[in-house]
Formats: C-alpha cells, sequence, structure tokens
C-alpha cells in the first residue's frame, strides 16, 4: 500500500478501536495500492498528519484488505475521505484534492 509516512495503518479488526474509540476526530483514507491518486495523497496526508497531530487524527484503511469497513461504510471509489468524530462519520470527501483544500473541508469538523 502507499502508505503515507506518520499515518496510522487501520484494518478491520482495530477500526473500532482506532477510529470510533478515538478521542480526537479522525480522518480515514480509503485507499489502495492499484489506485494512482491515492499515491498522490501519500504526501499530503503525511503533512496534515504532522501538522494537525494534535487536533485531528490520519488513518488509512486499505480497501482491498479490508473489505468488511468497507462495505459498511459503503466506499466505492477511491480514494474516499472519512472524517469520525465521536465514533460517528461526519463527512465524506471523495477524490484527490490539494492539501490546502482538504485542511478547508476538514476545518468545519476539527
Amino acid at each position: 500500500m502507499s502508505r503515507a509516512k506518520g499515518v496510522t495503518e487501520v484494518t478491520d479488526a482495530d477500526f473500532a478501536t482506532e477510529v470510533i474509540g478515538a478521542e480526537l476526530p479522525v480522518l480515514v483514507e480509503f485507499t489502495a495500492d492499484w489506485c494512482p491518486p491515492c499515491r498522490q495523497m501519500a504526501p499530503v496526508l503525511s503533512a496534515l498528519a504532522a501538522e494537525q497531530g494534535e487536533r485531528l487524527k490520519v488513518v488509512q484503511l486499505n480497501v482491498d484488505a479490508n473489505p468488511a469497513t468497507t462495505n459498511a461504510y459503503k466506499v466505492l471509489s477511491m480514494p474516499t475521505f472519512m472524517v469520525f468524530r465521536d465514533g460517528e462519520p461526519l463527512r465524506s470527501m471523495v477524490g484527490a484534492r490539494p492539501g490546502r483544500r482538504l485542511l478547508e473541508e476538514l476545518g468545519e469538523v476539527i
């Protein structure tokens, strides 16, 4: 998987603990190895994790390896970004985007 540096990889097994039970808001990137836009987002997510780490947890979930979570949230396109707060999905965004735009979209929820 195109892992972003400083970004945790979550799985079906630990999604409830890492995302649903997180104290901070969580940005989940639903990603896949075969997805070029997902690879483009890796440095953006790394920067976001470094800059916003106090206020926001950033994680990635490989859709191919974790079908249960992917299906539970009806994720069809990669990358899909979902923001969770207090265990609830607040916002969903589909497609690669510049870091500044992603931060603006997150501004409403973090």
